[in-house]
């Protein structure tokens, strides 16, 4: 007899299991209590009421919906627990639940969206959850690539004087943030924010120099065209006295060409010639040929450098 009653015993836990209402484990991941937004995955558990506990995902203007409830719930900038509220007092209101017991929490994140792009390892976008720094952001993009800029752009949305979206972005030092480790650098980060690493200027010299390729501008005073044949190691036995820079005008595309009397600059005869980002110093051989304006910019590998296997040095 006790065997058959213990299996009727196993039987009933086992179907009670099947109908019982999902946990709110079971309903989705509790993440970190923040301000809710649209598209955000809510799990909402309303206690000895099955048919009310799901998961929602809230919509574009900020609102849910429950079954049987009539009026959608305003949950954007709310927090879970004034969700909780707001969900029992619609409860009572449409008189579905005496005294509701409402728990809200937060299976997926999809209303904070943080952007890593540009000079980095991997670009990525995810979630903010919980405290996050932009050094912590930095970090999920794998840090900084060669070509980093000395400044990271941060960009992020805040609301206006006449309460209108209006765009901020901040300038923030790589060597005050990493280097000095300064806190005020370290912005913390909500959701919300682009973070955006420029590659540094780079500036190419071909011909007849020892290591022809791509340099990065130096930080603050620049780079003239005789640093920039010091990193190039110098010319070779058959250089050409006169050089060319070519530049592109960044608004209307169109080319320049600007003569160097490289032998007397050399000696100090004429003065340095500084040179901006995107220049391309050529400096031929003594057999007096040139070639042209778009071999040169192919042989620099002008905007392309790497996809052109141009080398790129650095200091």
């Amino acid at each position: 007899m006790l065997p058959f009653v213990l299996l009727l015993l196993l039987l009933s836990s086992a179907a009670w299991a099947q109908v019982r209402p999902a946990t709110m484990t079971e309903m989705g991941a509790n993440l970190p209590a923040q301000k809710i937004g649209p598209n955000d995955l809510l799990a909402v558990f309303v206690y000895d009421s099955p048919e009310l506990s799901r998961t929602i995902r809230v919509a574009a203007d900020g609102t849910i919906r429950l079954p049987m409830l009539q009026r959608r719930i305003k949950a954007e900038g709310l927090l879970p627990g004034a969700l909780e509220t707001g969900i029992g007092e619609a409860l009572r209101a449409e008189q579905l639940i005496i005294d509701p017991v409402v728990t809200v929490t937060i299976a997926e994140y999809h209303s904070r969206p943080i952007s890593v792009a540009g000079a980095v390892r991997n670009p990525i976008t995810f979630q903010a959850v919980g405290p996050l720094t932009l050094l912590d952001a930095l970090t999920r993009a794998g840090g900084l690539s060669p070509e980093a800029a000395p400044e990271i752009l941060v960009s992020r949305t805040q609301p206006g004087p006449g309460g209108e979206p209006t765009s901020l972005v901040q300038r923030i030092p790589v060597k005050g943030l990493i280097d000095a480790a300064d806190p005020e650098l370290n912005l913390q980060l909500s959701g919300g924010e682009e973070v955006r690493v420029p590659e540094v200027g780079k500036i190419f010299v071909v011909g007849s120099v020892k290591k022809p390729g791509a340099y990065p501008i130096q930080e603050t005073s620049g780079t003239t065209v005789l640093q920039l044949l010091a990193l190039a190691e110098g010319l070779v036995p058959y250089a050409s006295e006169q050089a060319f820079i070519y530049r592109r005008d960044p608004t209307t595309g169109s080319k320049h060409e600007i003569p160097l009397e490289l032998k007397r600059i050399m000696k100090r005869k004429a003065p340095d010639a500084p040179l901006q980002a995107n220049d391309i110093l050529y400096v031929p051989d003594n057999s007096g040929r040139r070639v042209t304006f778009g071999i040169i910019e192919k042989l620099a590998g002008f905007g392309a450098s790497t996809a052109s296997g141009v080398l790129i040095w650095r200091r």
